[in-house]
Parts: structure tokens; sequence; C-alpha cells
């Protein structure tokens, strides 16, 4: 053996990462490395002279697969393979073989070079990322409520799972291959926004968006999209992960709360607009009906206006109760209430309107209380709007019965006439907004068919509920209403009523620039007695209200420049130490309007037209 040769077996012998040794024609070991007996468990002199087979589990062997190898290396020279071997402690490896055919120059065959790896640990890698890819796979293919899908670098879908074919409607079949372009809207494909969006993410690693998609019926729906650009470990470009999301239901609640908002809005601004010119309208009235006057004309024209600025400001009441019940936004002050009291006030308001259409008004009222818990405002609110309701669909000269009774636990209230009746088509809706029954042409009794729907739900609000009745058009109709009775509570004491006279309070700044409505409020001020100085806007009212010393404020909080929140907030630092009063007279009445005005300093919130005996009942009020 020469030197070259003898290093090339120390070479051998002295790797230990690959089990490196000679096979006899036969397949009998001839020759084992160092490597051998680490990967395989055997020394040589154990090994050296035995058939190769047993490095094979059993069942190759069976199938005579070793002598298959040899075989195979014989006939082409080299033979590659990957499988399970045995060790001599008889556990299992995954190993990477090459049997190398060894022949003498005249191309005898004299044995055979085994080289042997052991890849356990690689396969169960490469095993676990299978199961992970697998598990992943099965993942995103069974997400039903996303589209996650992939994109070739130009934009041409390559995967798709089903939560793609429920949302956008192509099956992986119809879709692989195609530009994803096809999903945009055709504005959006003009706009070239799928283009603009690969270069996006491309450019930042990420895109994303919200807007219109398109599926393969041609419906749209709202998305949420998120465009990923793949890279592989040197950075070339791989494609593009794609993830949508439908939320046209989110954007549906989005908008419509946003349109809630703007409802609101329009209605808090209606009401302030809507209530400005009243205020001066229900003044006069107040005024000419306090001066007197006893021309026809006169009283004839006053009793119009009276009963026309009234309605008005009914509907527009209505309107806005509606819209904060609805939303629920209206609060209820419970407490025991007679019935009895209810209609009693519900009546005082509506007499005016029985009268003018000359009805006869029958009352059918217990001698003893019958006490609901309720909102004693409120409740009169529904039984105002039955009386009225039965009025204004009640030819005049007719007949209204009203009626309150206790029965089966419950408070009873019934509101029956002899009027138009109602047809039974219209009887399933009766209590829907902007339901309404015939009219003539002229529409000469108004109204916007919120009256009923505002009854129902504040019936419904106090836990009760509502029916109505009618034997057809011409027989009439009766509404009853029924409310859960309360435990008889002691009475509380009668609050006194105001009157047209001054109490405590003798100096009043009126400031609105609005001059109708100030001009109207002060001479009704003054004939109350009180001494009253009149401004419509800010810088003049702090001027006088230093001068002029007011134990009371009646301030609009709508004034241009300087608005009312600024002057209370003026007063209230010079007031010192006397007692002021300030009173927030606006048009606005929501809620959080209420509860600015309390923030800011007001001692009270009044909606206009504010009627003359609740002006001088805050006025007197200490």
């Amino acid at each position: 053996m020469d030197a070259a040769e003898r290093h090339y077996r120390q070479l051998v012998d002295s790797i230990s990462d690959y089990a490196i040794f000679l096979l006899d024609p036969q397949g009998r070991v001839a020759s084992w490395n160092r490597g051998a007996e680490r990967i395989k468990g055997y020394r040589a002199d154990e090994i050296v002279g035995q058939s190769f087979e047993r490095f094979y589990p059993a069942e190759a062997v069976a199938r005579h697969w070793p002598a298959q190898e040899l075989e195979l290396a014989t006939q082409h020279g080299r033979f590659e393979d990957e499988g399970w071997r045995v060790r001599k402690d008889g556990s299992q490896f995954w190993a990477n073989v090459v049997i190398t055919a060894l022949r003498d120059p005249s191309g005898r065959l004299e044995g055979f070079a085994k080289v042997t790896r052991d890849l356990t640990e690689r396969r169960e890698h490469l095993e676990s990322l299978r199961r992970s890819e697998e598990r992943l796979r099965l993942l995103v293919d069974g997400v039903q409520d996303v589209a996650l899908y992939l994109l070739d670098p130009d934009g041409r879908v390559s995967s798709w799972n089903a939560g793609a074919e429920r949302i956008k409607g192509w099956s992986a079949d119809e879709i692989l291959g195609q530009d994803f372009a096809r999903f945009y809207t055709p504005e959006d494909q003009v706009q070239r926004l799928p283009a603009r969006q690969l270069a996006e993410a491309r450019a930042a690693g990420r895109s994303e968006d919200e807007g219109w998609r398109m599926r393969k019926d041609g419906t749209r729906f709202w998305a949420h999209t998120v465009l990923t650009a793949l890279r592989d470990a040197t950075g070339a470009p791989l494609g593009f992960a794609k993830v949508t999301k439908d939320i046209t239901d989110r954007k549906r609640v989005v908008d419509l709360e946003e349109s809630r908002r703007q409802v609101d809005e329009f209605l808090a601004m209606l009401g302030h607009e809507l209530r400005n010119p009243l205020a001066p309208i229900r003044n006069a009235v107040d005024l000419l009906q306090a001066i007197g006057g006893s021309e026809p004309e006169v009283v004839h024209a006053r009793s119009i206006i009276d009963r026309q600025s009234a309605q008005l400001a009914r509907l527009v009441d209505d309107l806005l109760d509606v819209s904060r019940i609805t939303r629920g936004k209206i609060a209820l002050r419970i407490e025991a209430v007679d019935a009895r009291e209810i209609v009693e006030r519900a009546l005082e308001s509506s007499r005016p309107f029985l009268d003018a259409r000359r009805h006869h008004l029958e009352l059918d009222l217990p001698l003893q209380p019958v006490l609901v818990q309720g909102d004693l405002a409120r409740l009169s609110q529904v039984m105002l709007n039955l009386l009225n309701n039965a009025a204004k669909y009640t030819p005049p000269g007719g007949h209204i019965h009203v009626a309150v009774a206790a029965a089966g636990g419950e408070c009873v209230l019934r509101v029956r006439d002899d009027g138009v009746g109602i047809r039974a088509d219209l009887m399933p809706r009766m209590f829907d907004l902007f339901v309404q029954g015939e009219r003539g042409l002229d529409r000469a009794e108004g109204g916007l068919g919120l009256g009923l729907a505002l009854v129902r739900k504040l019936v419904d609000a106090h836990g009760g509920h509502i029916e109505a009745f009618s034997a057809g058009p011409g027989r009439g109709s009766e509404f009853v209403v029924h409310l859960p009775l309360a435990e008889p509570a002691a009475p509380s004491p009668a609050a006194p009523r105001a009157s047209m006279s001054g109490g405590g309070t003798q100096r009043i700044l009126v400031v609105d620039d609005n001059h109708d409505t100030a001009d109207s409020v002060a001479l009704l001020l003054r004939r109350a007695g009180y001494a009253v100085r009149v401004t419509y806007d800010g810088p003049a009212a702090l001027r006088v209200f230093d001068q002029f010393v007011p134990d009371a404020v009646l301030l609009d909080i709508g004034l241009p420049g300087m608005s009312g929140f600024d002057l209370v907030a003026a007063m209230r630092a010079r007031q010192g130490e006397r007692q002021l009063r300030l009173l927030a007279v606006t048009g606005y009445g929501q809620e959080s309007d209420r509860e600015r005005s309390r923030q800011a300093g007001f001692d009270s919130h009044l909606v206009k037209p504010v009627p003359p005996e609740v002006l001088l009942r805050e006025l007197s009020s200490s």
C-alpha cells in the first residue's frame, strides 16, 4: 500500500458524519469507518463479513430490496435512495444512501462503495413543515367569512379558499390564473386602482383599502382589503397575499349611525327654527287675551291664531318626541299618578279644540283615585293626543266619550267617538309612523301621522299597551289604553298655580336676537308687574346687566357673535353676592341641549314657545 492510498484510508476512517464502507460483490461488508460505527452502532469486528441486508427493515428484506439496490447499481454504475434503515439496537433512522459499483480496469465487478447519511432530523423537520403547511392549508381553505387567496407577481390569482368562493361567487377553477382586477368596479378599473394597489404593496410591503368590490353575479359589496407583498429570502418578489372581508353590514350600521346623527342635527335645527317664530306668535296671542277686546272680528282672528299656532307647536313637539323615543333618548319621571288627573290635564289643553268643533264630551270618571306608575306629563300627552285625534276625525257636533276604570289589575282609559271610523285594511297600521285615515283633498285638519305613533311608544314605555277598535268607515272608533296599577301612596301637596303677577323677582333682562320674541315677552312681563329691559345681542346685554342689575335674565342661547353660553359665564362672573336666576329660553329642546345648559350655569332650560304660566312660575321660584 503506497502513501497516497494509506492517507486516503485514514481520511475515510476519520469521517464520523457519514457511514462509508465497502461491500463485496455479494453484498457482504468489507470495510467500516468511524461514521458507520457512529450511525449504525456496529463495531468493525461485529459487522465486517456480514450481509448489508441487516441494515434494512424486515419488510424491505422480504421484498428483496437490498439485492435490487445492488442490481441497479451494477446496471447503472450508481444508485441513490432514501428510506428507513435499522441500527444495531433495532431503532430506525431515515437514510440517504448512495451505492457505487466498483470495477477493475477490465470492467470486472469487484464490489460496491456505499455512503449512508442519517437524515432523520432533516426529515422530521420537513415533515413538521409539511404538517404545518397542511394545517395552514386546511385552515385557509376552511375559512368561510374571509376571502384568503394568493396572487402571482403580475396580479393573477394563484390560490382560492372557500371564503373567497362564498364572498365573491367564483369557484377556484373559474378564477385561477385570472387578473384580480375583475373584482373591482368599472369605475375603479378606469382609475387603475388595482395596479396602484399592487405598486403600493410592492413599495411599502402592504396596501390596505375599503371600497366597493364586485361579485361574479355583478352585485357589489363593501370590502375591507389587505394586500401584502411576498418575497423570498433574497428579497425577490414571489407575489401577493390578499385578504378580503365583506363588511357591507358594518358599513350599513355606520351609515345608519351617521344618518341618525344627521337626523338628530336636522331635528334639533328644525325645532329651533320652527319654535323661534312660534314664540312671538304665542306671546302675542297671550298678550291679546290679557288685553281683552270684545270686537267679534278681533276675537275670531285671535282664536284662529291661537288654535293654529298651538297646532303647529304640537306638531313640532310630536315630531321631536317621536324621534327621541325611537332612539331611546327620553327619560320618564315615574311616580304614582291618579288617572283622573291625567284626563283632567289633557282636557284642559284639548278643550279649545273640542269647543271649536262643538263636540259633546261625556266623562265617566270614578269617585276614587285610580293610581298608575307613570310620568304625569307624558301620560297626559297620551290622553291629549287621543282626544285631539277623536276631535279631528269626528265631524263638528259629534260625541266623544272618555272613561277611566280599574279592572283586572290594570287601569283602563277609553276614548270613544262617533266619527269617520277606521277602514279594516288600515287597522293593523294605525300606530305606525306617518299613517293617517282618509282625508279631504284640502287636508284641512293638518297633521303628519305622528300622534298615534307617539301614543303607542309612550304607552309601551310605561309597560302598558293600547288597542284600537272600529266597526268600519262612518261608524266611529275607540282607543283603549291599558296601564299597570300602582300601589296607593300618600298624596303629595298640590303645587301652587302661577298667576299673572310678579313674584319675588322684580327686575328682568330679556336677551334675544329675535326682536319679535324679545319684545312680546317684555310686554307680557310688564303687564305682570315686572320691570323689564330688552337687548338683542351679547355685548349690549352685558352693558345693561351692569347698569340695570337684574334679578333674573331670560337668555336666548343661539345669539350671533357672543352666544348665550358665553353670556351666562360672563354674567356669573359679574354676579357677585347677589341672587340671580339665569333662564335659557331657546328653540333647542333635546336632552343634550338641556344638559349643556345645566353645565353652563343656567338655572332652567325653557323651550320656545314658553307658556306665560310656565314662565311666571319659573320667575317666581326661589
